[in-house]
């Protein structure tokens, strides 16, 4: 098991879906987040309200400056899904401790794995235990539209 890093000292993890900044995260995902660009806010508030949510907020204001979204039973399967930091706090961090805070949350429910899907960010998962699929052939898709 790969440890898990710290959160800078002056920002705090929640998953208190009343702290989440909907407007905020909405913008950030639908504007500058290659997966959801475009994604209409009735779709990206049906998808929050249904799933499990991660925030990293400054200590100090409460601003929220990180989100991580996962769809889970909460007993066999998790998905990690909107991983998204606010540039302007980039690299302090924030993301693997979001992640490893979201792999810890999920560990006493019990999935098997912990699934994401990305373009570009490869080694910050590897980071945290996270590896290419050993058997791509045992999973399919069926796309269902936008």
């Amino acid at each position: 098991m790969k440890a898990t890093p710290p959160l800078p000292e002056s920002y705090e993890i929640s998953t208190d879906p009343h702290r989440i900044d909907a407007g905020r995260v909405y913008h950030w995902l639908s504007t500058d987040a290659y997966w959801a660009l475009g994604r209409p806010r009735d779709k990206h508030d049906r998808a929050v309200e249904s799933s499990l949510n991660f925030g990293i907020y400054d200590a100090a204001s409460g601003e929220q400056v990180a989100y991580a979204r996962v769809v889970t039973d909460r007993a066999t399967f998790a998905w990690l899904c909107d991983v998204y930091v606010d540039p302007s706090v980039r690299g302090k961090g924030l993301g693997t401790a979001l992640v490893a805070a979201v792999r810890e949350h999920l560990r006493p429910d019990g999935p098997r794995r912990l699934l994401l899907a990305t373009h570009d960010a490869h080694g910050v998962y590897e980071k945290l235990g996270f590896t290419a699929l050993d058997r791509p052939d045992q999973w399919m898709v069926l796309a269902l539209g936008q």
